[in-house]
């Protein structure tokens, strides 16, 4: 029986998703098992603490993923775009999700090059980085996933018909901005919803990596820290316990050979959650779920993969915050508020 796309992409994210599930269950005897599936895992300060560091690269390639996320994302937006121009509706609600995923990661790409700066300590497991890779190629097929080989197959063939026998044997394709609207208009009630819960994700997403990077703590000889406050922050002094504070330009991976101690992250969803930018990704792919309309096995078990990993991740975090601060809020929960 031959395998197609999708039946790959299901298999593939059934069986990433599987061993985090294992790893995740509570049973002495999966601790060696929930150890590996960690070590995967471990990346930044919880690498840091870690005593491993073999197969190890430094996190700050992380732009790899988004460089690779924008170039695919986009390839297959233009191929399916100009797929629907030629077979009408069928096709526009591929396009919208591919639409939402290249929001997703052109911001996810600004923000890894303009916003951060790992410093060059910051590491991450070498298989963590692959199925990084791996999940950035996947996702804009997932998505697509109906129509991904005919949409190859039909742009493959235009640059084909281009490079051997020149634009006169290309189709006329006639393009008007009211056939690249008008689909906009069509759209169903669950379309737009899962735009809107899909952009309050991102907007709290953004919001939340503002406060992790605006955070800069360095120690003094005298043990003094100097702490950065972003514009506009939601914090007050008083929420750092410092004996002087004072404004710094960077990031706190900028002055990442300074640093010494890390401060409990305040505002937006850190007070309820340790890990609020796992909660709004999270929220963001529930968007893509809930626009797709519910009814692609695919998009589902992407959404598992997403859902398993990201909560695996914070849990760790949340374990890490609570071993480095004695006075860590206790009515903080790693990912899910009220719950977990």
């Amino acid at each position: 029986m031959e395998l197609g796309l999708v039946e790959l992409l299901r298999a593939a994210w059934i069986a990433g998703t599987l061993p985090i599930l294992i790893a995740s269950l509570p049973c002495s005897w999966l601790g060696s098992f929930h150890g590996l599936v960690l070590g995967f895992a471990r990346r930044g300060k919880i690498m840091q603490s870690s005593s491993h560091h073999k197969f190890i690269v430094p996190q700050r390639i992380f732009s790899h993923f988004y460089v690779v996320a924008v170039a695919w994302t986009t390839l297959l937006l233009l191929v399916t775009s100009l797929m629907s121009l030629e077979n009408g509706h069928r096709v526009w609600l591929s396009v919208f999700l591919l639409l939402l995923m290249e929001v997703q990661v052109l911001r996810r790409l600004f923000e890894t090059v303009y916003v951060f700066n790992y410093s060059t300590s910051a590491r991450m497991h070498i298989c963590g980085y692959l199925t990084g890779l791996f999940f950035y190629t996947a996702v804009p097929l997932t998505l697509c996933c109906t129509f991904a080989p005919e949409a190859l197959k039909f742009g493959t063939n235009e640059v084909f018909q281009f490079i051997v026998k020149g634009t006169s044997s290309m189709q006329d394709i006639e393009f008007h901005w009211r056939d690249f609207i008008n689909p906009f208009l069509k759209l169903g009630w669950c379309q737009w919803i899962g735009a809107v819960i899909f952009l309050w994700g991102w907007i709290h997403q953004h919001r939340c990596h503002a406060i992790l990077v605006s955070i800069t703590i360095s120690l003094s000889p005298v043990g003094r820290c100097n702490v950065k406050l972003p514009k506009g922050s939601l914090w007050k002094l008083d929420d750092f316990q410092c004996n002087e504070v004072k404004l710094l330009d960077g990031s706190l991976r900028e002055h990442a050979g300074k640093v010494d101690e890390y401060v409990i992250p305040r505002g937006d969803w850190f007070e309820i959650v340790s890990s609020p930018h796992y909660l709004a990704e999270i929220i963001i792919y529930s968007g893509m779920v809930f626009a797709s309309g519910g009814a692609d096995l695919t998009i589902w078990l992407l959404f598992g993969f997403v859902v398993s990993n990201l909560v695996f991740a914070a849990a760790e975090t949340h374990r890490w915050y609570l071993q480095k601060f004695d006075n860590y809020p206790s009515n903080r929960v790693a990912i899910i508020p009220f719950l977990c």
